[in-house]
């Protein structure tokens, strides 16, 4: 069964001691049982929470109502919740009331087989009740009891299974993919808050294009992200896409990816999820702007499924950015070294290489700005003039700075420039200050002319 965490045998032992029975329970079961390490372990007890209260120093009453607390114990929180049955759910997200209740009571109203099962640390053998072991033999996803009434409880558990069967590699039981089809239409009665954290735990895992393929199969994709389903049937030149429409490019996409950031996996997504709308036929099938019409569609999905500021900006600017490579080897030094430059650039490279690989297959761009890359000088080199050095050479102050300052950068970037001797000559060869206040009086003079007034109020 593996090694259970020391922390989580110290509470159990702890309730033993005090007179109660405690089980590990849900998801770590299942992960012990696949002899897989549990990323956390969940406690499920006789004990009432205000007994808990007082068996523990540190602990956090983070749903009362449903018997379930956090007890914080070397830094790291473990829930620890009481046995209960629950009531009809009346908005498909709560139960109506809960109470106390058995060991099978409890395991009776959890969502699926495998998910279901208790760990007795005494005994150290596994106490199922629904066939979880079983299901985990067969690598099926099934509901606990008719899924029609599970998923009625709470709809979020629709997408849950498909987590569940994409993550594990396994397969969802018919009865249960039927019921989900069923209900497909139902899942908006859930925040959009919790479907996009469910999205999350789906495209960053270990198989997110199967999560895709189940998503779509069930109906859920219509639903909750429409502009992804409209991917599919749209065509794409052979050309450059011989593996199909721009859904299959995703998919593969995704396949290649395998999991990772929450930032790559979303703009792996949606990178294409701008081509159904600019979808055009002239010498051939072509998607004028798709990049930037799709960075304002990813905004607007991300922000419906309410993510932080701070990740629709980079997914934004992964899909945005993602057509950018194939300029790349007209681009001179100073405009490369610039786009290498932008925040993210890392995970934008890794959509380039994993966009070529899910299509035309070449990635001799790719491997020119590995190479590029690799170089030993930085990105963007440390000015070699700053605006007190164009003050004390003449220059007023003004917009016109950042213009001298960017251009000698790019001279830089060109290798046009290495030293501060150079730069100084470069800047006045270039923006000579006694031109520049000649410039700036003549056209003070001309503004402030009759005939100026007149040509102005005339434009």
């Amino acid at each position: 069964m593996g090694k259970v965490k020391r922390n989580a045998l110290k509470i159990i032992k702890r309730l033993h001691d005090a007179g109660f029975t405690a089980y590990i329970v849900g998801g770590a079961v299942r992960d012990m049982v696949m002899s897989k390490e549990p990323e956390d372990y969940d406690i499920a007890t006789d004990a009432p929470p205000a007994k808990v209260a007082r068996l523990f120093r540190r602990v956090i009453p983070v749903g009362r109502e449903f018997g379930v607390s956090m007890v914080v114990l070397g830094g790291k929180q473990y829930e620890v919740a009481g046995f209960r049955s629950e009531g009809v759910y009346l908005d498909g997200r709560r139960p109506s009331y809960t109470e106390p209740s058995t060991e099978l009571e409890d395991v009776k109203r959890r969502d699926f087989t495998v998910n279901a099962m208790l760990y007795d640390i005494v005994s150290g053998r596994v106490i199922d009740y629904v066939g979880g072991r079983d299901d985990i033999e067969k690598r099926i996803i099934r509901t606990v009891g008719k899924p029609d009434e599970r998923f009625a409880e709470d709809r979020l558990r629709m997408l849950r299974a498909v987590r569940f069967a994409s993550r594990l590699d396994f397969t969802i039981d018919s009865a249960t993919f039927e019921a989900i089809c069923r209900n497909a239409s139902g899942i908006t009665d859930v925040s959009f808050e919790r479907i996009g954290e469910e999205l999350s735990k789906m495209v960053t895992g270990s198989h997110p294009e199967r999560a895709l393929s189940l998503l779509d199969e069930t109906g859920l994709l219509a639903v909750i992200l429409p502009e992804v389903a409209a991917m599919k049937g749209v065509e794409q030149p052979p050309l450059f896409h011989p593996e199909g429409d721009v859904f299959a490019h995703t998919r593969h996409m995704l396949d290649l990816f395998g999991g990772g950031s929450v930032t790559l996996a979303f703009g792996i997504l949606l990178h294409d999820v701008g081509k159904p709308a600019t979808f055009t036929v002239t010498d051939r099938i072509r998607f004028n702007r798709h990049d930037e019409v799709g960075a304002d569609i990813a905004g607007s999905v991300l922000s419906r499924l309410r993510f932080s500021k701070e990740i629709i900006s980079r997914v934004r600017a992964l899909v945005k950015n993602h057509m950018r490579f194939m300029h790349v080897p007209d681009m001179k030094q100073s405009t490369l070294r610039r786009f290498m430059a932008l925040e993210g650039f890392d995970e934008m490279l890794e959509l380039f290489r994993l966009d070529c690989r899910a299509s035309h297959t070449n990635l001799d761009i790719y491997e020119f700005i590995r190479q590029e890359m690799e170089r030993e000088i930085p990105v963007i080199p440390d000015p070699l003039l700053t605006g007190d050095d164009l003050i004390a050479a003449g220059y007023e102050p003004g917009p016109v700075f950042s213009t001298i300052l960017g251009k000698l950068v790019d001279a830089q970037l060109e290798g046009i420039v290495i030293n501060r001797d150079q730069a100084r000559s470069f800047v006045l060869r270039h923006y000579p200050p006694e031109k520049k206040r000649q410039n700036q009086r003549q056209r003070s003079n001309q503004s402030d002319s009759p005939e100026s007034r007149d040509d102005k109020s005339n434009t």
